[in-house]
């Protein structure tokens, strides 16, 4: 079954074909590290983390680098107006942010900051003034000439100059007023790094490109954001990677962007004071129930914010983790069985579609939503027929599909500590059964039976010790 994905680039949903598969090599835009993270800020970061992990589940391997940035015009304001260092305003939210992830159960492999990149950014500034795609204005900043580069506007579909306004404050030293900042001149009580054009600091979609590119290289698999960065911030840094590696290059094979979170129809952010903030809503309900509450909407749709809806998340994880410990308890208290009635195999035939149904959902551009509703599928199956068939066989089945929506989710990790130790307990009892026939065997003479069963065990990494008087076994695994 392969996996589709909506490319930001081109808008359509195109089969995901990595460049070195197994390895996924992918580069989401982390934070401006200037205030704590709020709750729209973790609906993006865990939307990406679901994607990432349902690859993993599908066998790839995924490279995640996720940029902090720590110089910033929000960081240098807040620094003036606190009365502190640039850098203490950004070391204290890069660590609130890193806390909030550790939360959340986000795992990122590498966690570049801007800072300690100034020297590969200055070079690579070099390059496009060399290449003739920058130009050095007279105040010591550095542009991007954007008429220099080929197809500028095909990431956000804004084709025509007139919509190519920059977020950056219009200067008269520009060629075209909709040029934009690569190296920014040093204002006065700015901080500022050397430069062969003077001293300043980089440009905001520059950090990006040169970090991404440092550790996944010039062509990657993934590039993925908040819908908000589609411009000018991502359509500027594909106009860079043009400019350094080369129009004909693919610099990026999938651009993926993440739905706005909204209270009350409105997107969540600080000017319109609705921001609820993450150690609060993690705080108040915790990191299952916000995660579960994420998932239940497709990544690139709105997602609406309320307490309300948060709680009423609260009762559907509860049904959920109530039905997985259900196949837990039934898949290692019930006997085994290899016979099935005619019900039970109608029950196991739903149990594949169900799972069948739920990769479908993921397979498709990651839509958690349909995956979610075979999940409370799965609740209704084991909480009337399985738990009536009571067929340790089935509930193994069904608890084999919870742990798939767990890998992806995270949300059931302590019942599947549960099942590894309960399961290993089983496992450990049935081998005990084996060699207790074993023994029975040799003493009964049967020395073939006996040496074909050791060497089955021997392969499953189950190592025979035999005494005078009794037999043991060690796992060598």
């Amino acid at each position: 079954m392969s996996i589709r994905i909506f490319n930001t680039l081109g808008r359509r949903v195109e089969e995901f074909t990595p460049t070195e598969p197994p390895i996924v090599k992918a580069y989401f835009c982390g934070p401006t590290v200037y205030d704590k993270t709020h709750i729209g800020h973790v609906r993006s970061y865990t939307a990406f983390d679901f994607i990432k992990r349902y690859l993993v589940l599908r066998g790839y391997t995924v490279i995640h680098v996720q940029n902090i940035t720590d110089i910033d015009d929000k960081i240098i304001n807040r620094a003036r107006k606190e009365g502190i260092s640039w850098r203490d305003v950004a070391d204290r939210y890069a660590r609130e942010y890193l806390d909030v992830l550790k939360r959340l159960k986000i795992v990122v492999n590498i966690h570049p900051r801007v800072s300690d990149h100034i020297e590969e950014i200055i070079k690579f500034t070099e390059k496009l003034i060399e290449k003739g795609h920058a130009y050095v204005a007279p105040s010591g900043s550095v542009y991007l000439d954007i008429t220099t580069i080929p197809n500028y506007g095909e990431l956000s579909g804004r084709l025509s100059s007139d919509e190519w306004r920059q977020e950056e404050e219009f200067l008269r030293e520009k060629r075209h007023p909709f040029d934009f900042a690569v190296w920014k001149a040093a204002k006065p009580g700015e901080p500022w790094w050397e430069s062969p054009w003077g001293r300043g600091r980089p440009g905001w979609h520059t950090e990006c490109v040169v970090m991404s590119s440092k550790y996944l290289g010039s062509s990657f698999d993934i590039h993925g954001g908040g819908q908000d960065l589609v411009f000018p911030h991502h359509e500027n840094e594909l106009a860079l990677a043009k400019a350094y590696f080369g129009a004909s290059r693919r610099w990026v094979r999938y651009w993926v962007h993440v739905g706005y979170l909204t209270v009350r129809g409105e997107k969540m952010s600080k000017s319109l004071g609705n921001v609820v903030y993450a150690d609060e809503a993690l705080n108040k309900w915790g990191c299952e129930v916000v995660r579960l509450w994420i998932f239940s909407a497709h990544y690139r749709k709105q997602l609406e914010f309320s307490e309300d809806i948060l709680n009423s998340f609260k009762d559907v994880l509860e049904r959920i983790r109530r039905a997985a410990s259900l196949s837990l308890r039934l898949a290692t208290e019930l006997e085994p069985s290899t016979k099935l009635s005619e019900e039970e195999l109608r029950v196991l035939a739903e149990l594949n579609d169900i799972e069948k149904r739920f990769h479908e959902s993921m397979s498709n551009d990651f839509n958690t939503p349909e995956a979610l509703q075979q999940i409370m599928r799965l609740n209704k199956v084991v909480n009337s027929r399985i738990i009536t068939a009571r067929n340790a066989a089935l509930a193994l089945k069904a608890l084999s599909i919870y742990e798939q929506f767990n890998k992806v989710t995270a949300t059931l990790d302590d019942i599947f500590r549960e099942s590894d130790a309960r399961l290993r307990d089983l496992l450990y009892k049935a081998i005990d059964l084996i060699i207790s026939v074993r023994s029975e065997l040799r003493k009964r003479r049967l020395y073939d039976l006996s040496d074909w069963i050791r060497s089955e065990l021997v392969k499953l990494g189950v190592k025979v010790m035999d005494y005078k008087d009794r037999s043991e076994w060690v796992l060598e695994l």
